[in-house]
């Protein structure tokens, strides 16, 4: 008897042929199982075309840091001009990031060290003035849009998205507009900040992909040491802030640091990293936030193209106090993610290693101290009934 559903027709032979129902709703699982694989496969190579093909046009037309910066505006073409999904599995990412940060961490050498360390609290100090004037600023705009200061702080302030994110929910403040506003604000940082520096410095190394090579030919066995970087990585990913690029970085600088011999890495390899982590950072950024932000767009992004241009100052006193080169002062403490400003860093011919470690600071400066700070002031704040009622909010 055949009853018209698949569902009535497995209960029917569940009791006529207990044999036969079973193949066949295990094989109509299973069918159904290979569809959905095969769909994800077809999504997964389409992806990594249309990044290739970006990856590829932006290094024809020397465009900056083009392996990451083709893939992430091909893809956000691609989802705004067809409803097409792109995909990328999660381990892909983090494999790049980690990749990356095994790269990074190669670059330090005891030198980069004793570079760093007198400047530390110069340079934090530098972060606290870019701090305060996107804080200020921040503040200021509300003043002539219907947002709340609250929100405005946490959508503009140059930290990571995700702990702004939850830091502005604790307050109450609008959490789905700061996220619009942080993407706004990283879109306008990733593709400012590495294209004005590149025309600020045309000198262009010989390649620093090869003068790290050059500190590092051994082999085979040695390549371990990637996977313990990586190990670390893993292990500490929700423990710390961007962990799959900070573990694998402090292993492999500690272990430069100390004089342990390690492998160069492929170029190939880098390249295929820096693919993946324009993929993944297209992903996250979707087409209707941008179209959400509406008319307060245009104020965040002439905001962050303001405090782009602060940091370019400070980053000039900052290299005239110290030995520092000027590429090097402006990278390290521009409002950027640490990975595209040391590419940047990497392509002028910039420390990278001195950028890396001083944006590593910054970061981890902004992510554990800047929330806890901000929902201080603002709780006084509120409790005081000054600063967050003097705008409509959203």
């Amino acid at each position: 008897m055949y009853v018209g559903t698949k569902k009535r027709t497995a209960f029917y032979f569940e009791y006529g042929n207990n044999t036969f129902n079973v193949i066949k709703f295990y094989y109509s699982n299973k069918k159904g199982s290979h569809i959905m694989i095969f769909k994800k496969i077809r999504q997964i190579i389409f992806t990594f075309f249309i990044a290739a093909l970006g990856a590829f046009s932006f290094n024809y037309f020397s465009l900056p840091i083009p392996w990451i910066l083709g893939p992430l505006s091909f893809i956000l073409i691609t989802k705004l001009i067809s409803k097409k999904n792109t995909q990328l599995p999660p381990a892909f990412r983090d494999v790049g990031l980690m990749i990356i940060g095994i790269y990074f961490g190669l670059s330090f050498t005891t030198t980069t060290l004793e570079t760093i360390i007198p400047y530390m609290i110069p340079f934090l100090l530098s972060t606290i003035l870019l701090l305060t004037v996107s804080i200020l600023l921040s503040i200021f705009i509300t003043k002539f849009i219907e947002l709340d200061p609250i929100t405005s702080v946490f959508g503009s302030i140059p930290g990571g998205l995700s702990e702004m994110v939850a830091a502005s929910e604790s307050l109450s403040a609008n959490s789905a507009m700061v996220t619009i506003l942080q993407t706004i604000r990283l879109l306008t940082v990733v593709f400012t900040i590495p294209f004005l520096v590149l025309h600020m410095f045309s000198n262009t190394p010989a390649s620093s992909e090869a003068a790290v090579s050059s500190l590092h030919i051994v082999g085979g066995i040695h390549y371990l040491w990637f996977l313990l970087a990586m190990f670390v990585g893993w292990l500490i990913r929700n423990h710390f802030p961007a962990a799959h690029v900070l573990g694998p970085l402090i292993v492999i600088a500690s272990l430069s640091v100390f004089g342990v011999s390690l492998p160069p890495l492929s170029p190939n390899v880098l390249i295929a990293a820096q693919i993946t982590v324009g993929i993944s950072m297209g992903n996250k950024i979707l087409i209707r936030d941008l179209k959400l932000a509406g008319k307060y767009g245009g104020y965040y992004f002439v905001l962050s193209l303001v405090l782009i241009l602060t940091s370019f100052g400070i980053g000039y006193l900052f290299s005239s106090l110290s030995s520092l080169s000027l590429s090097t002062a402006i990278l390290s403490l521009a409002p950027g993610g640490m990975v595209e400003m040391v590419l940047t860093a990497k392509s002028i011919g910039a420390d990278s290693a001195v950028v890396s470690a001083l944006q590593l600071i910054r970061l981890l400066f902004i992510i554990l101290v800047v929330p806890s700070f901000l929902k201080f002031i603002f709780s006084k704040s509120k409790s005081k009934g000054t600063i967050v009622n003097n705008s409509a909010g959203v």
